[in-house]
C-alpha cells in the first residue's frame, strides 16, 4: 500500500471531480490518498508521502500560479519520489490535442518548470455557463466560437474521458 498525495488547482470545481475518481480508482487498488487543494497544500508534510500527483485546471490560456508556485519550491522532493502531472482544459476535447504531447497547454506549462514528472496526462474539461459569471461567460463563449466549440449560452457540456481519467488512476497505482 502506497501513501498517495493528490494536490489540485481548480477554477470551476471540475478538476476537484477528476480528483475524486483518481482517488476511488486508486484506492480500489490498495493505496490511501489524500487530497489536497494547492492553497492548502503547503501544511501537508510531503515527506510522509510515497507518491504525489499534481492536478490544474487552465483558465484562459494558464494554470494557476499557485501551481507554479508548489511546484517551484517543491521540485526536488518531487523529483525524489514516483509522481506525476495532469492538466484539465477544453482544448483537449479536439482529437489532436488531447495528449500530453499534442496538447499546447501542457506543451507550454513543462517549458516553464523545473520538475520533470514521471507520468503525465491532458484530459478535456467541462463547460457550464450557467455557472460562469457574465464576464467569464462572455469569454469563453467568444473563445468557443473562435475554436468551433459550443458557444449557447445555456450549456453545460462535459467533454471528460472518465475511462481515461480511470486509467490514469491505474497507472498512478503502478508507479
Amino acid at each position: 500500500m502506497a501513501r498517495i498525495l493528490v494536490i489540485y488547482s481548480t477554477t470551476d470545481g471540475h478538476t476537484r471531480e477528476i480528483c475524486l475518481r483518481l482517488q476511488k480508482v486508486i484506492e480500489n487498488a490498495g493505496n490511501e490518498v489524500t487530497l489536497v487543494d494547492v492553497a492548502n497544500a503547503a501544511a501537508s508534510d510531503l515527506n510522509t508521502f510515497d507518491k504525489i500527483v499534481i492536478g490544474a485546471s487552465i483558465r484562459y490560456g494558464k494554470h494557476s500560479p499557485a501551481i507554479y508556485a508548489f511546484i517551484k519550491e517543491n521540485s526536488r522532493l518531487l523529483d525524489a519520489k514516483p509522481n506525476a502531472f495532469f492538466s484539465v482544459n477544453v482544448v483537449a476535447r479536439k482529437p489532436n490535442k488531447n495528449t500530453p504531447e499534442t496538447n499546447p497547454y501542457l506543451k507550454k506549462f513543462l517549458k516553464q518548470i523545473t520538475w520533470k514528472p514521471q507520468l503525465l496526462a491532458v484530459f478535456a474539461g467541462k463547460i457550464d455557463y450557467q455557472k460562469y459569471s457574465f464576464w467569464d461567460r462572455s469569454m469563453i463563449r467568444f473563445i468557443m466560437w473562435m475554436t468551433r466549440g459550443p458557444t449557447d449560452p445555456q450549456s453545460k457540456i462535459e467533454f471528460t474521458d472518465w475511462n481515461q481519467v480511470e486509467g490514469f488512476g491505474r497507472a498512478v497505482s503502478e508507479m
